[in-house]
């Protein structure tokens, strides 16, 4: 099995930690669900989010997410299914189904916080895009099969988003008690939830 250099790695592990650090749209969703929820929600959520990341990482690894960038119904039809999941899950906060671990609503299962996650991700087809732009960039095709490098690096890709995705988690979920502990606080996690579920739709339409 041929592996990229510890250059290489070294080389996209900072561009990958600068990446990934910054604030996106899974960041801005795992926060959401951390305040909602707490810490152990929003560490679930951040699972299933990688664990979408690594079907992407295997859909690039395995020229599938090729295959998607040239077949653009197929890639609509992601984009408007991710964007529809989404503006479900807003639809849900507005009617009080995704309500906090307070007594107004049960919290969700950690088994449904992990398949929301992962379906979230999984239906953002620029997650695969951006893997098929993102790693070929740092293999080396004289190194051998290009598989090999590619599996790696996404996979060190993965891990160092699990790591910066959980650390927004635990800071956000630390302050999901102080939020939720009065209806106003709730009332406030849970409109900004269903405005940040339509931010997310409208980039995943966006071109």
């Amino acid at each position: 099995m041929t592996l990229p250099t510890l250059a290489t790695l070294l080389a996209f592990g900072g561009a990958t930690l600068a990446i990934v650090a910054l604030p996106g749209p899974s960041v801005l969703y795992v926060v959401t669900r951390s305040l909602e929820h707490g810490r152990a929600a929003g560490l679930c959520s951040v699972l299933g989010i990688e664990a979408g990341a690594l079907v992407h990482v295997a859909a690039a690894t395995a020229g599938l997410a090729a295959v998607l960038e040239r077949t653009p119904v197929a890639l609509d039809l992601l984009r408007w299914g991710g964007a529809a999941y989404l503006l479900w899950l807003a639809l849900r906060e507005l009617r009080g189904g995704g309500q906090g671990a307070g007594p107004a609503g049960a919290a969700p299962s950690r088994r449904q916080l992990f398949r929301e996650g992962l379906v979230v991700d999984l239906l953002n087809p620029k997650t695969a895009l951006f893997f098929l732009a993102f790693l070929p960039q740092f293999v080396d095709p004289h190194r051998g099969p290009m598989t090999h490098q590619l599996a790696s690096l996404g996979l060190c890709f993965v891990l160092l988003a699990l790591c910066c995705d959980g650390a927004y988690a635990l800071g956000a979920g630390g302050l999901a008690t102080r939020v939720q502990s009065s209806a106003r606080g709730a009332r406030l996690v849970r409109v900004g939830a269903c405005l940040t579920y339509i931010s997310l739709a409208v980039v995943a339409v966006a071109a």
